[in-house]
């Protein structure tokens, strides 16, 4: 494996060339019309143009990215995450093209790319579960039956996606067939997959994964959890390795649970389990995730293992060079997703000019982004500008460099999340460990004051977030003010 081509953007593009080249490795870069002086562009051996900017005419077309591996003569492809990272097609599409595949196979793909499929997986191994349905449900009577049954709360979720679409939580009979219909509804337009199941709602819960390594020789492990409960619209802000919750006998098993699911379907390649833990620290399998994740660099610092690195050797089809008792946890690492989003208007994503761009160094400070100062945020794609990640010792000394990292990052010209991330380093709450995935609608704009209008809680969460002493990523507007957003406006223009 000479060349590898990597079928993304951004902040992970560059992030796997860096391994890639490490390992004397030549990399192919490709971009959109929009990407086109983007750094992994620069940063590449070779670049080449794609399509246009939207990614359904760029990136998400596989019949290209496969023919820029034959103009460039790449033998490989890196997925990274999100766009085609997960697609079982383009994964037959590279295989039929004589071309490798840096990650798992379709097969495992389509299993773990349902939920249903997933978790009847993982109930072959007697994985435990949340109680509710084994099957798609379509009838809404029939669903509302079944709800009755499992008990509310309940949560209706979408069989075929993730990233909070097509899901509803339902805490009375009455408000059932409305919510299930707006489930379907959903699930429908995000995945073209009207398909639903039921599951028991966990009042307070934890989201904990797992991560897993597998090679084409039967060799699996786990490189311990990552705590991921910091959410907005119920998708992750901050996480960090290892969870501050865990006991060492239940880390051990959830562990064991992840490297049987992966076994279940052959896994091969880099692959993260994802659990539920409620609030009697029981856990239950709620998905698999085909892909290396974004939060990898977390589990990167406390095992010291390259996760793309390992990635490509497996692809190659080399032997793990570690056994699971040569794995330790060594210290404490945490990773704010730095997204160019109004976290006072519902992080809603901003677009603008980054007109000021200075990242935080120093000892602990890893910073993983694809921007540099005076370039734009493109209206096109995910919003994340970067990710700020620290490591300590222990779990005080990652908080106060991230806190000490967040003050020394600077960015202006756009609203970001690095005002909420210093919120959440310095609440009690969070430093005390005792968070659930509720902590933004907990205590985010409503924490410090007691606010008893709309009004007055935005008040007390702008005081909160504009702590930053550097030049601040939120604007000291009014709360009326702070309602707007570019990429709002701009989309509404495109459309």
């Amino acid at each position: 494996m000479k060349k590898i081509l990597i079928a993304n953007r951004g902040e992970i593009a560059l992030r796997i060339m860096r391994s890639a080249k490490e390992m004397g490795i030549k990399t192919v870069a490709v971009y959109s019309e929009a990407d086109r002086e983007a750094l992994h562009v620069r940063y590449a051996d070779e670049a080449i143009c794609i399509g246009p900017p939207p990614s359904n005419q760029s990136y998400l077309l596989g019949e290209n990215i496969i023919a820029a591996c034959e103009a460039t003569g790449a033998e490989a492809i890196h997925p990274g995450y999100g766009f085609l990272s997960e697609n079982a097609a383009f994964a037959r599409q590279v295989k039929e093209a004589g071309l490798i595949l840096i990650g798992p196979t379709p097969e495992a793909m389509e299993i773990m790319g349902n939920k249903l499929s997933a978790k009847a997986a993982a109930l072959s191994h007697k994985i435990p579960m949340v109680p509710g349905t084994e099957e798609a449900i379509t009838d809404v009577e029939e669903a509302k039956r079944r709800a009755v049954e499992v008990g509310f709360p309940i949560l209706i979720k979408a069989a075929a996606g993730g990233g909070g679409k097509g899901m509803r939580i339902v805490n009375h009979v009455d408000e059932f067939i409305e919510q299930m219909e707006l489930a379907v509804s959903e699930a429908i337009s995000a995945f073209g997959d009207g398909a639903v199941f039921i599951e028991r709602y966990v009042s307070s819960p934890r989201h904990i994964e797992i991560q897993v390594l597998g090679d084409t020789h039967g060799n699996v492990v786990h490189l311990f959890e990552r705590e991921c409960s910091i959410q907005r619209r119920h998708q992750k802000v901050i996480e960090e390795a290892p969870s501050s919750i865990l006991t060492e006998d239940i880390r051990r098993e959830m562990g064991a649970c992840a490297v049987a699911v992966a076994r279940a379907v052959n896994y091969v390649g880099a692959g993260t389990v994802e659990f539920i833990l409620d609030e009697n620290l029981d856990f239950f399998f709620l998905e698999m995730n085909t892909r290396l994740q974004v939060e990898h660099p977390v589990t990167e610092l406390i095992t010291g293992i390259d996760l793309v690195k390992e990635q490509i050797k497996i692809a190659r089809g080399e032997v793990l060079g570690f056994t699971q008792d040569d794995l330790k946890i060594n210290g404490h690492a945490m990773e704010l997703r730095v997204y160019a989003e109004d976290p006072l208007n519902n992080f809603l994503p901003d677009i603008g000019t980054l007109q000021t761009y200075k990242t935080p160094k120093g000892n602990g400070v890893r910073v993983d982004d694809g921007f540099e100062q005076g370039m734009e945020i493109p209206i096109y794609y995910d919003p994340m500008i970067a990710k700020l990640i620290t490591f300590g010792k222990d779990r005080e000394e990652a908080i106060a460099r991230m806190v000490r990292a967040i003050d020394e990052y600077q960015i202006t010209g756009i609203q970001t999340t690095l005002g909420f991330g210093k919120f959440v380093m310095t609440h009690d709450v969070f430093i005390s460990g005792k968070f659930d995935t509720h902590f933004v609608s907990k205590y985010f704009k409503d924490d410090s004051l007691d606010a008893g209008t709309e009004d007055e809680a935005l008040i007390a969460a702008l005081a909160a977030v504009l702590t930053l002493k550097k030049p601040t990523t939120l604007s000291s507007t009014t709360a009326q003010q702070v309602q707007s957003s570019a990429w709002r406006k701009n989309r509404t223009q495109l459309s």
